[in-house]
């Protein structure tokens, strides 16, 4: 289940259906992927065709990371059965 949020505009788009915060051509490919997080019970469920998913390494050890375009991922922290500090990112800074 979807807990917390980083990103104001994940959390209005998945909370109010608000388009303001995302890009057009990354909004069917973002409700896919909140959809996704929503009815998953551990991270691993995220490991989807599409979604290039992975953990992050490093000093980024306990996130994990779902492609939507580009260098641009969504990313997340889990908790027992909760998705939190959902966040909508750019960690390649290309």
């Amino acid at each position: 289940m979807l807990c917390t949020f980083k990103s104001r505009s994940l959390r209005a788009y998945w909370e109010n259906n608000d388009e303001a915060g995302i890009r057009p051509d990354w909004l069917k490919k973002t409700r896919i992927i909140l959809d996704a997080l929503h009815a998953a019970t551990a991270p691993e469920e995220l490991n989807l065709p599409g979604f290039g998913f992975h953990p992050l390494k490093g000093d980024r050890a306990g996130i994990y990371s779902v492609k939507v375009s580009r260098n641009w991922r969504i990313t997340f922290r889990w908790d027992g059965y909760d998705a939190i500090d959902v966040d909508l990112e750019d960690y390649h800074g290309g």
